[in-house]
Order: C-alpha cells, then sequence, then structure tokens
C-alpha cells in the first residue's frame, strides 16, 4: 500500500482514485471496487461482523485506497502500513452534508432501494450483503446510526478531520481539496505534475446514474469471498 485515503465519502474521492492511478499509485480501492469485483462485498462485511482483517485479502492487488469502506479503518491502514502516507480528503462540511444528502443518504431512503432490497434479502444476494456492509461500516462505525441527525453528521465530519490530523504525523499527512489541483498532492507524494487537467467525477448526477445501474445486478448477484 502506497497511499492510504483517509477522507469521508463524497470529499472528491472517485476524483482522487482516478488522480491516484493517474500519478502511477493504482489500481486504486474505492467504493466501486466493492461493487463491481465479485466477492469484495462479503469480505468487507465479515470484516465489518468482527472478522480478521487479513489487508493481503481485502487490498491485495492495491497500491492506494480511497473512500469508505476502507477509510472507515484509516488508523488500522496506518499502522499496518507505517510507511504509508496519508490523504485526507477534506471540503466545507456543510457543501459534504448537501452532498451526502442528494446522493448517499437519498439512495438509502428511496421506496426502489428498499423494495429490491427486501428481495435481495429473502434471495440473500449480494445487494442484501452491500447493505448490511455499508450500515455496519458506515452508519454505525462512523456516524453511530446516526444518518438523520444533520447536526451529528457535520459533527462527526469536523470530529473525523481533527482526530486524523491529531494522529497522523505532519511529515506523513496532506490535508487535502480536490480543488486545489495537481500541485500540492504531486509535491507530497514526489512525482510529477501531469499536462492534464485534475480530474472532476461523481457528481450528484453521476453517481445517481452509477447507483442505479448497479442496483438490479446486485439484488440477482450471490458472490462468495475467496
Amino acid at each position: 500500500m502506497r497511499v492510504i485515503g483517509a477522507g469521508f465519502g463524497r470529499t472528491g474521492t472517485l476524483s482522487m482514485k482516478v488522480a491516484l492511478e493517474q500519478l502511477g499509485f493504482g489500481p486504486c480501492h474505492h467504493m466501486m471496487e466493492v461493487v463491481e469485483q465479485p466477492g469484495q462485498i462479503r469480505r468487507w462485511l465479515s470484516l465489518a461482523e468482527g472478522g480478521p482483517a487479513d489487508w493481503s485479502k481485502l487490498l491485495g492487488g492495491y497500491e492506494s485506497c480511497v473512500d469508505w469502506p476502507a477509510a472507515a479503518y484509516w488508523r488500522e491502514l496506518a499502522e499496518h502500513f507505517p510507511s504509508a502516507p496519508v490523504v485526507l480528503t477534506v471540503r466545507d462540511p456543510s457543501r459534504w452534508l448537501a452532498s451526502m444528502e442528494s446522493t448517499i443518504l437519498k439512495q438509502r431512503s428511496s421506496l426502489v432501494a428498499k423494495v429490491v432490497g427486501g428481495l435481495s434479502s429473502l434471495l440473500d444476494t449480494d445487494l442484501a450483503a452491500f447493505a448490511k456492509m455499508n450500515t455496519l461500516t458506515v452508519s454505525s462505525r462512523v456516524f453511530d446510526g446516526r444518518l438523520s441527525d444533520r447536526e451529528h453528521l457535520l459533527k462527526a465530519f469536523t470530529r473525523h478531520v481533527e482526530e486524523v490530523k491529531a494522529t497522523i504525523p505532519a511529515s506523513r499527512l496532506l490535508v487535502f481539496e480536490v480543488s486545489q489541483g495537481w500541485e500540492p498532492l504531486c509535491s507530497f507524494l514526489g512525482v510529477p505534475v501531469p499536462s492534464e487537467p485534475f480530474p472532476r467525477v461523481n457528481d450528484s448526477d453521476h453517481f445517481t446514474r452509477f447507483a442505479r445501474s448497479r442496483v438490479m445486478p446486485l439484488a440477482f448477484r450471490r458472490t462468495l469471498p475467496t
């Protein structure tokens, strides 16, 4: 593991994934990998349920990681990979909350998600496992199960930023907003600045399209961890 991302989802983590891969730190693990790679959902679910943290299985083959679920275990990853630099992606807290509400939280509470999720639970397919993993890893572990409490979400976001800054030595940590572009990230990682613009992906519309395109395949797919 060459770079550890400690930032919450909706802080530009998919843009970071694309950027890190473009800089030669890929493949980069992201929640999209969990959705698209058979077997990953139930590996992360096993960890969330108290199973052993076998990072070689969970993150084997990846040279960097950003976003949840990995970011929920930033302390463990920083300890397990002591030479890996840590990038904490941040953004204005109110804008982060607005993004959460228009994407992740909106999808969780939609009628379609509830109906299809119920069907997946009956069939024991990957969508139900994915929802359970997310509940344990993000809702419970990160937000104490209080996803409907806006004030609590904002406090959790701010507290997380301060905890990472207090825990990771300054020489090992970059606090980064994707709007800053290539220069601070490349300087921190010691690599040249690309000539291409910094990637900007996964806005609310992109997130919604991606989520909708994956719901039905996950609802009828059942894979087991290897």
